[in-house]
C-alpha cells in the first residue's frame, strides 16, 4: 500500500510540475520573471530585491566555477572578519538584524548566499546540488577573499557546510560558533548504509502535506516534505515559522517560480548523505584549541538535542542557550545571538 501511495502521488505531482513547467516557458519571458544565464542556470533579476525591508546592503559577486556567488561585505575592512553562512530556504536577508550590530562595533561581516539561494546564480535541477558542491563552493570564496583570523558562525545548513570548510583550511578560523545546526556522521558500516536508511524512511512515510508538517515538526518530516512537494512555498514556510508580510515577500524574493527552487526543495534530503566525511572532518573538532561557542535555542523541534555532541566533543566549546527562540535565531532572536557573539569575542581576543 505504502509503495503504492508513493508510486500514485509521484506521478500526479510529475504530471502537476510539467504543467507548471510549460506554463512558465510559454509565458516567463512575456513577464519579465526569466533570467537563464546559460543552460540550466538561473539568476534572478534584480528588480526581485528592490524595496526590502532592513535590507540596505551593497551586493558583492564573485565568480567561482559556474556559479557567480553574491556575498555582503560590511564593516570596516582592516576589522575582525565574520564570515556568517545561512541555511535552506533562507539567505543572507536572515542577518540582516546582526549586521548593523557587528559593523557599529568595528567588525567586517562576509554573508554569503549559497548557490540556488539569495542573489547566487541557481541551478534548475535537483541533481544538480550536492553537500561537498556546497562546501567547496564556500571554500573557494574564502580562498578568493583571502578571508583570515575569520569568526565563523553558521546555522541550520550554514553549520553542515561552514564547519566542513573550516575543517578543511582551520588556520584560517580563529573562533567558532554554532546555533541549531549539526555536522551528522557516522564510521564504519553506519557510515556506508545511514544515508540509505534515512532515504528508506522518507520513502516509507510517503508525501505530506504543509498542513500535516505543521501539526507535528521533526526533521525527518521536513525531510520527506521538501522532498516530494512541487513548489515549495518559501514565503508561507517562514512567515510560519514567525516572519511577518514583509518577512514572507523578503524570503519569497529570490524565487520568481519553481524553475529556481531546485536547491531548497533539494538540501534537506542531502543532509545525511556526508556520513563518513563529516566523521573525518569531526577529527578536527575534536583536537580544537580555539575558542568555539554553542548557542543553541529552547525552542528548535529540529535540532534540539544536538548541541550535545558539539558539547561533548569539542574540547573548548562553551554552552549558552537562548531562550524563547526557535529554529531561525537570527529572526527569532538576532540581536540577542548578536550580542552574545560580542561578548563572546571580546572575551577571547586574538
Amino acid at each position: 500500500m505504502v509503495f503504492s501511495r508513493f508510486i500514485l502521488s509521484g506521478r500526479a505531482m510529475g504530471a502537476a510540475k510539467a504543467c507548471s513547467l510549460l506554463i512558465l516557458l510559454c509565458c516567463g519571458a512575456e513577464v519579465g520573471m526569466t533570467e537563464e544565464v546559460s543552460p540550466g542556470i538561473y539568476r534572478t533579476p534584480e528588480t526581485r530585491f528592490e524595496d526590502l525591508q532592513d535590507y540596505p546592503f551593497q551586493p558583492h559577486y564573485e565568480q567561482v566555477g559556474r556559479y557567480r556567488v553574491h556575498y555582503l561585505d560590511e564593516g570596516p575592512a582592516d576589522g575582525e572578519t565574520l564570515l556568517l553562512l545561512h541555511g535552506e530556504p533562507t539567505w543572507s536577508y536572515l542577518y540582516r538584524k546582526m549586521i548593523p550590530i557587528f559593523t557599529a562595533a568595528g567588525y567586517r561581516v562576509i554573508a554569503p548566499d549559497l548557490v540556488g539561494f539569495g542573489k547566487s546564480d541557481k541551478p534548475g535541477s535537483k541533481s544538480d546540488y550536492s553537500y561537498p558542491m556546497q562546501v567547496e563552493v564556500m571554500l573557494q570564496l574564502v580562498r578568493a577573499l583571502d578571508l583570515r583570523a575569520v569568526t565563523f558562525f553558521g546555522q541550520d545548513w550554514g553549520g553542515l557546510i561552514g564547519l566542513r570548510v573550516v575543517a578543511a583550511e582551520p588556520e584560517r578560523f580563529a573562533r567558532v560558533v554554532v546555533s541549531n545546526t549539526g555536522l551528522p556522521s557516522a564510521s564504519g558500516i553506519k557510515g556506508w548504509i545511514g544515508y540509505p536508511l534515512a532515504k528508506l524512511a522518507v520513502w516509507w512515510q510517503g508525501a505530506i502535506t504543509l498542513d500535516e508538517l505543521r501539526e507535528n515538526v521533526t526533521f525527518l518530516r521536513w525531510m520527506t516534505y521538501t522532498h516530494y512537494v512541487d513548489d515549495l512555498p518559501v514565503g508561507e514556510i517562514m512567515q510560519f515559522m514567525g516572519g511577518d508580510e514583509a518577512v514572507r515577500r523578503a524570503y519569497e524574493a529570490p524565487f520568481p517560480d519553481v524553475r529556481y527552487k531546485a536547491a531548497a526543495m533539494a538540501m534537506p534530503y542531502l543532509v545525511p548523505s556526508q556520513l563518513r566525511e563529516n566523521e573525518a572532518a569531526w577529527q578536527v573538532f575534536e583536537a580544537w584549541d580555539k575558542p568555539f561557542l554553542v548557542a543553541f535555542t529552547d525552542s528548535d523541534p529540529i535540532t534540539r538535542g544536538i548541541e550535545k555532541e558539539f558539547l561533548r566533543r569539542v574540547p573548548t566549546a562553551e554552552n549558552v542557550t537562548i531562550n524563547g527562540a526557535g529554529h531561525f535565531v537570527q529572526e527569532d532572536a538576532g540581536k540577542e545571538l548578536a550580542q552574545l557573539m560580542l561578548d563572546f569575542m571580546t572575551r577571547t581576543p586574538l
